[in-house]
């Protein structure tokens, strides 16, 4: 079934004018909205602005008090594309900017609203990446994040296999992860907690079962961060807790070929995955996205519980 525009404001297809529009009661000009983003498919920048203004409900809780980097890619995916820390000198007055970090003079944009977010998205700021930290409290992060990322030799098939093993790990420890593709070749598992432990805690704790799995099995997993040595296995990827990282944000566009999104994944379709159902059906568009919200809801809204505290590990 198609997603209802009902229930998401669509921003429209738009020309090569500006077009003034209102969104939530905000005023917004957006330009060149037909322009195209993603040769391959064709797919233009009104159609970016659209699928953002259409799945804000489910995202923005995910960027709720964070900082956002922003990937912008102003001549589609086959020009130049930059990270964007600062949030631009031009925003509306009504778009709040929050510390990049706790030791940073840099305001970075925070995407709290529909316009906020349509507005970004008329910057050609395909990919929204966020810390695990809220900007409330940037010492403690809310989230411990595991980012799977197959090395030459392995696929997504094999992430999926990783992440059931790093599941069953973390039901051991009386815990609990939810799961979203990277929107490139990996997956992210996600451990929402109570901001108590500082970062270096909780890098070390995606280290310690990180190298648990490798223990188990170093032919097929690593937490190694030299890349020639990532052949055929998956790189359980525990730096990305650092607090001055950042990770894509669930339902973000990706700056790949084609307009793929990182998408929430239920742990009944990971195990399809790892029982041998074809990777390629995990390459969600857009469109995949909004009906999939629509049916399913925020599958990652766990992520940001805050309701679980880290074990010690013995």
């Amino acid at each position: 079934m198609a997603p209802s525009s009902k229930k998401r404001p669509a921003a429209p297809s738009g020309s090569g004018t500006p077009t003034e529009v209102e969104v939530d009661g905000r005023r917004l000009r957006l330009t060149n909205l037909d322009k195209v983003l993603y040769p391959a498919t064709g797919f233009t920048k009104g159609q970016v602005v659209d699928y953002y203004a259409r799945i804000a409900p489910v995202m923005l809780p995910h960027l709720h008090d964070r900082p956002v980097t922003m990937v912008r890619v102003p001549d589609g995916i086959g020009g130049e594309r930059f990270f964007e820390k600062r949030c631009p000198g031009h925003r509306p007055d009504w778009l709040a900017t929050v510390p990049l970090d706790a030791d940073s003079d840099i305001a970075a944009c925070s995407l709290e609203s529909v316009p906020a977010l349509v507005w970004t998205a008329n910057l050609a700021a395909l990919e929204l990446h966020t810390p695990q930290a809220r900007a409330a409290d940037p010492w403690k992060p809310s989230a411990i994040v595991f980012d799977l990322d197959p090395g030459p030799g392995a696929d997504l098939q094999d992430c999926a296999r990783v992440a059931i093993e790093l599941q069953e790990l973390l039901v051991q420890l009386g815990l609990r992860a939810v799961a979203k593709t990277s929107g490139s070749k990996g997956l992210h598992l996600s451990l929402g907690l109570r901001p108590s432990a500082d970062g270096d805690t909780t890098k070390g704790f995606a280290l310690a079962l990180g190298k648990v799995l490798e223990s188990r099995d170093p032919k097929r997993v690593t937490v190694t961060m030299a890349k020639d040595q990532r052949g055929g296995r998956v790189f359980v990827d525990w730096s990305q807790n650092d607090r001055h990282k950042t990770t894509v944000c669930a339902y973000s566009l990706r700056a790949t070929d084609t307009p793929s999104v990182s998408t929430p994944v239920s742990w009944e379709e990971l195990h399809d995955l790892a029982d041998g159902a074809d990777p390629a059906g995990f390459a969600f568009t857009p469109a995949d996205v909004l009906a999939r919200a629509d049916e399913f809801g925020d599958l990652y809204a766990e992520s940001i519980a805050g309701d679980q505290e880290l074990p010690e590990l013995g």
